[in-house]
């Protein structure tokens, strides 16, 4: 990954042209860049230890420690860099280090809370609350939020990755079935017999009543889609076998 830095330009571009340039063409635009020498991961520990020691916890600190989680240092990491960094630079300069990198990795979410929110970044409609009234019919975990009550009332049903809803079929004499469109991630259709198809956002899907059918999340991707029960007469729905592990992982 190239790094490309414009603050200097940007902040001290008319006022002193050659420092700017020196610091985005040559510190971060050569000497950052030059990873085959030294990665990204270990730049930022070498820089992050070296300004602490010299007491610079200001703002070009928070930035270096911003980079130096993007580049894939942990909290806990972070905790024993600094720890271990005290010991030679000095007491109090760890103590103001730390309250910075507290802020920068404060609350740090799980894998599964941080590919919910950026499933969410990218859904305009809201995840919702947990599907617990219908948990018994899925495997994994899957949220559901009221879009409309009026006219048409619909949901928006969002999976985890590898979440799918049991078999299932939508009953009914006359009209009836169900619609589904895909507003984010991956995931996947199938009617009973027949291959199943990939959902991406913006496609449809019509499902016929009496039609014997599973949807759910592809295994590594978040999935969400609205949902339009389809008035009918004599409506029902049925829930059947969950999809076997041997039928998703064959997908």
């Amino acid at each position: 990954m190239a790094i490309k830095q414009t603050a200097g330009r940007e902040q001290l571009g008319n006022f002193a042209p050659e420092f700017a340039r020196l610091n985005d063409d040559v510190l971060f635009g050569e000497v950052w860049n030059r990873q085959d020498k030294l990665s990204l991961r270990d730049r930022s520990l070498v820089t992050v230890v070296s300004l602490m020691a010299q007491g610079l916890v200001d703002p070009s600190f928070e930035y270096h420690l911003i980079s130096a989680k993007n580049n894939g240092i942990t909290k806990s990491e972070i905790a024993e860099i600094l720890t271990h960094a005290a010991f030679y630079a000095g007491w109090p300069k760890a103590w103001a280090a730390f309250r910075m990198a507290a802020k920068v990795w404060a609350e740090e979410p799980t894998e599964e809370e941080g590919g919910r929110a950026a499933h969410e970044r990218t859904c305009i409609f809201p995840i919702g609350e947990p599907n617990a009234a219908y948990a018994q019919y899925f495997v994994g975990n899957s949220y559901l939020a009221p879009v409309s009550t009026e006219q048409v009332a619909f949901f928006n049903v969002t999976f985890e990755p590898g979440c799918r809803n049991n078999w299932h079929v939508h009953h009914a004499s006359e009209g009836g079935g169900q619609m589904l469109v895909c507003v984010a991630g991956r995931g996947w259709y199938q009617e009973w017999g027949k291959p199943a198809q990939k959902m991406l956002p913006g496609d449809v899907i019509h499902i016929p009543a009496n039609v014997k059918h599973w949807h759910g999340a592809a295994a590594d991707s978040w999935f969400s889609h609205l949902a339009f029960e389809i008035e009918g007469a004599d409506a029902s729905n049925e829930w059947l076998e969950p999809v076997s592990e041997a039928e998703y992982e064959n997908l």
